[in-house]
């Protein structure tokens, strides 16, 4: 076999099947090119919300997303226990200044 063959090479080319494209083949590549790169509409006010989740959830925010929410929840566990021993208190001194006023 010799690579320069001009009758073989020729055969070849000759011999090589093109598939035939679809109908409007082209057309539907560039409808989903462009597609593509049009940006996502977010006016929503839920895909704004998937896409908060989305940043949290993501594995390199997700521990600093727990600990955050750890740290408020305390922090509001110890307000509310503040609220209550402040109320408890109260009720306490009224009771031992003044009794008959809770009756």
């Amino acid at each position: 076999m010799n690579p320069d063959d001009a009758k073989l090479s020729a055969l070849l080319r000759a011999s090589r099947a093109e598939p035939a494209l679809p109908p409007r083949f082209q057309e539907n590549v560039w409808r989903r090119i462009e597609d593509a790169e049009a940006p996502a509409p977010s006016t929503s006010r839920l895909s704004w919300l998937e896409a908060m989740a989305a940043l949290v959830l993501r594995p390199r925010f997700a521990l600093a997303t727990a600990t955050v929410l750890v740290v408020a929840g305390a922090l509001l566990g110890v307000h509310a226990g503040d609220l209550a021993a402040n109320r408890a208190a109260q009720a306490q001194y009224l009771t031992t200044v003044a009794p008959a006023a809770l009756r």
